[in-house]
């Protein structure tokens, strides 16, 4: 027994190295041909020439359209599948934006009249009706909803993004038949289309 302070020695109970294998060198020079690593080291010094040639390309396009003043806009709207532009807190003056979200407020209003118009001929193609109401009520949903977009909808708000006396005109002409439209369909006299087709 040691005595008291004294520190017993130290064992090591670690199992030794393995040998290591016979045929391992050391000094062993491991032999790579240069050929490939110039070939490769060519070949992609030729890709990254060609990348910056496209990226040049690219940016000379850019700045010729940011010049021509043409505007790319990118597709943002509905957010969960965006299929139009529409960004009224950024591109829209601030002066103008409430008359931009009651015109927006408005086309919102067309899509929503035209689905139910669909769903209420539906219904009575249901109870009895012919089937010709509920054709002529998919033919406006289908041509009512982009014809509004495109026909005073977007002038509306290129106009007010830009200022443009003529789309501003286009809208008023647009809006003064897309409005004798609404009238034509609320009434809705036995003219052309007899039935209900407008309901």
């Amino acid at each position: 027994m040691p005595a008291h302070g004294s520190v017993p020695p130290a064992t090591s109970r670690l199992s030794p190295l393995p040998p290591e294998p016979s045929g391992y060198d050391r000094g062993a020079t491991v032999d790579i041909p240069l050929d490939d690593f110039k070939t490769k080291e060519k070949e992609l010094k030729a890709k990254e020439a060609e990348l910056k040639r496209r990226e040049q390309d690219l940016k000379r396009k850019e700045d010729a359209i940011a010049r021509s003043g043409i505007v790319l806009e990118e597709k943002n709207w509905p957010p969960f599948f965006p299929i139009i532009h529409h960004d009224i807190p950024n591109e829209i003056p601030i002066h103008l934006q409430k008359i931009q979200y009651v015109a927006f407020t408005s086309f919102l209003g067309i899509v929503v009249c035209l689905l139910w118009n669909l769903v209420a001929v539906t219904t009575a193609w249901i109870k009895g009706e012919g089937p010709t109401i509920w054709f002529l009520a998919v033919i406006y949903l289908i041509s009512g909803v982009p014809g509004a977009y495109v026909m005073w909808y977007r002038p509306l708000y290129r106009a007010m993004r830009t200022d443009s006396a003529l789309k501003f005109g286009w809208f008023f002409l647009a809006y003064m038949f897309h409005i004798a439209f609404c009238v034509f369909a609320a009434v809705a006299p036995p003219i052309i289309f007899k039935g209900k087709s407008l309901t």
